[in-house]
């Protein structure tokens, strides 16, 4: 027979397998592919808030209160996050990423350069790219076809990032010149003008199970990954190193390492930064 302590611990995998199973269900989240860890971390903020004391008591929160979903996916998604968060990358972005990748452009009959911002969250590494490339370019950048797409699965944060509407603790790093320059501010709130609207898009999408996407000239991905398996680590850097053209750029976060075949695949550009080169 098993002991009370077995006993208890078999119903808590139980209820924990259950939970996952809800909300790949009804969220279209799929909690298999993150560090068990990291997605214990998250349930419990909403076992606390909900004052459930296992995992079977907010199984039935879940199953009396069909709100609580959207206060979850919140929960699982939720990302603090700023304008040029870790402002090194950025520099290099600016000074060596971004005039390679111009200069491939300028040349030939392609003034398309596509970017990809995988994981955008509230959308402030798409503006910041944005921003950089106005600001690199000038009254040039009407020769190029300027193109910054970002995705997430969080609807909230989609929502955040097409209204394009900022606080003064996403804005803390941003160049005075360019808060001058590319927002406009009530109160205190900053609102991204139209200019830099016009070069960026936002879209649910889904990297782990959602349809490829391809044709980018740099793919920035960062501090995302490090919440998933190694096993669909490998995968999606791989996903990312086909979804770039030829001599694009990959940028992955500080704390984050490539894994599996991409890692014989790229060539380091910047190890420091984490900037790597198809």
């Amino acid at each position: 027979m098993l002991k009370t302590a077995e006993r208890k611990t078999a119903k808590e995998d139980a209820d924990f397998a259950l939970l996952k199973s809800i909300i790949k269900t009804k969220l279209g989240f799929n909690c298999e592919y993150y560090k068990d860890s990291h997605f214990r971390r998250r349930i419990d903020v909403r076992l606390r808030a909900t004052g459930s004391s296992n995992f079977g008591d907010y199984v039935q929160v879940l199953k009396n209160d069909p709100n609580e979903y959207d206060v979850l996916l919140e929960t699982l998604t939720v990302n603090v996050t700023n304008f040029f968060r870790n402002s090194e990358v950025y520099d290099i972005i600016e000074e060596e990423v971004f005039p390679a990748v111009i200069k491939s452009k300028s040349t030939g009959l392609n003034k398309s350069i596509k970017i990809w911002s995988a994981g955008c969250s509230i959308g402030v590494e798409a503006y910041s790219i944005a921003m950089l490339f106005h600001h690199i370019l000038g009254n040039s950048i009407k020769r190029y076809n300027i193109t910054i797409t970002g995705t997430d699965i969080d609807k909230a944060s989609l929502q955040h990032a097409q209204q394009g509407v900022y606080n003064e603790t996403e804005m803390k790093d941003v160049r005075p010149a360019f808060i001058d320059k590319y927002f406009v501010k009530e109160g205190k709130q900053y609102h991204v003008k139209d200019e830099l609207k016009k070069m960026t898009h936002f879209k649910s999408h889904d990297m782990i199970s959602g349809p490829k996407m391809g044709g980018f000239d740099i793919i920035f991905c960062r501090n995302v990954t490090i919440y998933f398996e190694k096993e669909l680590q490998e995968k999606l850097y791989m996903n990312f190193y086909n979804g770039l053209n030829e001599n694009g750029f990959f940028v992955m976060g500080k704390t984050e390492t490539l894994i599996g075949p991409s890692k014989d695949l790229f060539k380091s550009f910047n190890a420091k930064e984490r900037i790597y080169a198809k």
